[in-house]
């Protein structure tokens, strides 16, 4: 038997990158998955890849938008009847300090980042059975600052305020709530901050070689990640976050 075998699993954000390597794993683990995207076509095809009737769907959608969201969960239920593991995955980043950045950017880091896991798990819980798993994506973003992250760094931070308050409100149902802390991951997200330095390939090696184990973490670290929260081997495990960095924020980066 799989470790998530029969369970549901909502992704979003999952037409790519971390998303995207979730989606994948949990129906390798004999979950069926719903992928959520705004990036339609994108989830279609991660659904392509996976390639067993029935055990994927795409959804199209703005995680932000209530009516969508509200959409996305009825269409789980009706395909599934159920929900057993949501993953707060969808998200984006916009730079600039907060003298620099309009208040529509602001604005829009915040809904995708952060009202969107709000959303989903407002409309996600109530279809959860008892021992359902929310997995809330953050960042190390949410320890450590960089200049011009001014957005998304209080987006990640208030990720982990969340997940601590879903885990007390929720755990009398047998809900577990817990975060993901990614590092440098290896993902489309990340490529735009090695393009802004001019020189991408000497980037990507120097931060490299920040980590104490030699290299940039890939899309599947954090769905390893994702699998261990999601099953019964953290079933005592909530309101609390794992840190998947290869080590970075341990040398104090």
């Amino acid at each position: 038997m799989k470790t998530l075998d029969s369970k549901v699993a909502l992704v979003t954000g999952a037409a790519s990158g971390i998303g995207a390597a979730i989606a994948r794993r949990f129906a390798a683990e004999s979950s069926s998955v719903a992928l959520f995207d705004l990036n339609t076509q994108g989830a279609q095809n991660v659904v392509a890849q996976i390639a067993v009737p029935g055990r994927a769907i795409a959804i199209g959608g703005d995680a932000s938008c209530e009516a969508d969201v509200q959409r996305a969960v009825q269409q789980v239920v009706d395909q599934y009847s159920h929900i057993d593991i949501l993953v707060n995955n969808a998200g984006t980043e916009q730079t600039g300090s907060v003298v620099e950045m309009s208040v529509e950017s602001w604005d829009r880091v915040i809904s995708v980042n952060l009202r969107s896991m709000f959303l989903f798990s407002k409309y996600s819980i109530p279809r959860m059975r008892s021992g359902g798993s929310v997995l809330n994506i953050s960042s190390i973003d949410a320890f450590a600052s960089y200049p011009g992250f001014a957005a998304y760094d209080s987006s990640k931070a208030a990720v982990l305020a969340l997940t601590r308050a879903m885990a007390i409100d929720h755990g009398g149902n047998g809900i577990r709530v817990n975060a993901i802390c990614p590092g440098y991951i290896d993902t489309p997200l990340l490529a735009p901050y090695f393009e802004r330095t001019g020189n991408p390939d000497q980037t990507r090696r120097e931060i490299a070689s920040l980590h104490p184990l030699g290299h940039i973490g890939r899309p599947e670290n954090i769905a390893d990640a994702a699998v261990f929260l999601a099953s019964s081997a953290a079933s005592f495990i909530t309101g609390t976050q794992l840190v998947v960095d290869g080590g970075l924020t341990a040398r104090g980066h």
